[in-house]
């Protein structure tokens, strides 16, 4: 199965003149914990929670004032609408990540891949192995 026939396809993103207060309120407001960064549906870099908290703010930089720019990860992993559930999950298995932002062939933004949807929507052993991989690394 396709990725494209699981992923999520209503994506946010903000733009990497946001500052790091609308990051984080917008977070809230939607209960994630990761926004895309981008312009033009095009994929410039991910902020997460920890981002923001680790970057900037441990740092003693104004929420208010300090870009998403300046805290982002501006190399963002991502895959393609055409590939596998089974090549996704290992990718994020491998990579130790939870969420893929999902690209077209143009490298257009149209959708995002999590471990949630992998498991709820007909791919649970992939994510289960993805999962139980995730997990262990973290716990060594």
């Amino acid at each position: 199965m396709q990725i494209k026939k699981i992923m999520t396809t209503e994506v946010q993103y903000i733009e990497p003149s946001t500052t790091l207060k609308e990051a984080a309120r917008l977070m809230k407001e939607k209960d994630i914990g990761m926004l895309l960064v981008g312009e033009n549906k095009r994929l410039t870099g991910v902020i997460t929670d920890r981002d923001v908290t680790i970057r900037a703010v441990s740092k003693g930089k104004d929420p208010n004032t300090t870009t998403v720019k300046e805290a982002m990860s501006p190399q963002c992993l991502y895959c393609f609408e055409e590939e596998t559930v089974e090549d996704v999950a290992t990718n994020m298995s491998k990579n130790q990540i939870r969420r893929l932002p999902v690209l077209n062939k143009s490298k257009d933004l149209v959708g995002i891949v999590s471990l949630g949807d992998l498991s709820s929507r007909g791919a649970e052993m992939a994510a289960a192995h993805a999962l139980h991989s995730i997990t262990e690394h973290t716990r060594h």
